[in-house]
């Protein structure tokens, strides 16, 4: 189920500097800088970009229900590229068997993690069963993520909220966390929210409810021996780097899609990669665009995601603007990037 290779380009092993100034070697498969799951955005040719930005980051598909891993397209929805890796799957489910076989489904495709949604707030997650409602139902978190522990040989890990509407308080958290990890999950990503269930959008419950990383602080300090990765409203270095003295891991979001150079500088400054420049990365991904483009991608599939890459650069919106073009695009030739690049580079110049 995965793509044909793609050539292995700019993704180099490194030597990595910690946060405390110490020379390290960090492995691939870190936990420290993840991107988070995000509908409709974070599909393969995202998570390709993604990956020439960031050699170490944690990389995660949109959610995938069960139902459509089950009795829909498998391979499509599975499809990614060696390089993406380390690629986590997340899943959408609430039924053990069900979440089982999917995750059978995913690791033979080459995942190396599965995670379950216990945080998406939208009304058709919840009519589901699934999702932050789950929150609420810390036995059957726990009965799925044993079905898939008994299933595959991956990490199986839990991606939830503080809470959902009046139930948020540290006890319920607490005992929610402590039960899902006595069946196995040793670790979680913790958006810093609550989420309200009834009245507001998934878009609402990015904002409305505040932030709160104390309580995710709190909630490695109970539980040490877990891996805690906080996610919610990171959107500048310091913050990641404050939230690094006190969890295991920072998880990034729609910051990281708008603006794939904070991806970048996170990098560097986590992990003590080089910084590449937008345009190294541009070269590389038009490798990838090309090598899709024969096997019948459209190019506007792939251009979306680099909207942001050079955000701030003089000549940007040209560039915006010129993938935007809806005539040129449907000739899938990717000259049309070239000539972007091109006049980008001349007035960067």
């Amino acid at each position: 189920m995965q793509r044909r290779d793609i050539p292995r380009i700019g993704v180099p092993d490194f030597q990595a500097k910690s946060l405390i100034g110490e020379t390290q070697h960090i492995s691939r498969d870190s936990w420290s800088l993840c991107v988070a799951p995000m509908m409709a955005w974070t599909n393969r040719h995202c998570r390709f970009l993604h990956r020439l930005a960031s050699p170490g980051a944690r990389l995660f598909t949109e959610m995938i229900s069960t139902g459509a891993l089950l009795f829909g397209p498998a391979e499509r929805l599975l499809a990614h590229s060696p390089e993406e890796q380390p690629l986590v799957v997340q899943l959408g489910g609430a039924q053990p068997e069900d979440v089982a076989r999917a995750a059978r489904l995913a690791v033979d495709a080459g995942f190396a993690e599965v995670n379950l949604n216990v945080g998406c707030p939208s009304s058709r997650v919840q009519q589901a069963s699934f999702g932050a409602a789950l929150m609420r139902k810390p036995e059957l978190v726990a009965s799925c993520v044993a079905a898939m522990m008994d299933t595959v040989d991956v990490p199986v890990t839990v991606k939830c909220r503080l809470g959902v509407d009046n139930d948020d308080s540290d006890v319920l958290l607490a005992a929610f966390i402590g039960r899902v990890a006595e069946s196995g999950c040793k670790r979680f990503y913790v958006h810093a929210r609550k989420a309200i269930l009834g009245g507001l959008s998934p878009a609402q419950n990015r904002k409305v409810p505040p932030l709160q990383p104390e309580r995710v602080y709190k909630l490695k300090s109970r539980f040490p021996d877990l891996n805690i990765v906080i996610n919610g409203g990171i959107n500048d270095v310091d913050t990641a780097l404050e939230h690094l003295r006190h969890v295991d891991g920072v998880m990034i979001g729609r910051s990281a899609y708008q603006d794939p150079n904070f991806l970048i500088e996170l990098s560097e400054r986590i992990f003590g990669e080089p910084r590449r420049s937008p345009f190294d990365i541009m070269e590389d991904y038009l490798v990838y665009m090309d090598a899709e483009l024969d096997e019948g991608t459209r190019l506007s599939e792939m251009t979306r995601h680099t909207l942001g890459l050079f955000n701030g650069m003089r000549g940007a919106r040209r560039y915006r603007r010129c993938l935007s073009d809806a005539t040129r695009l449907k000739q899938n030739n990717s000259d049309l990037v070239r000539e972007a690049l091109q006049s980008l580079r001349a007035r960067a110049a």
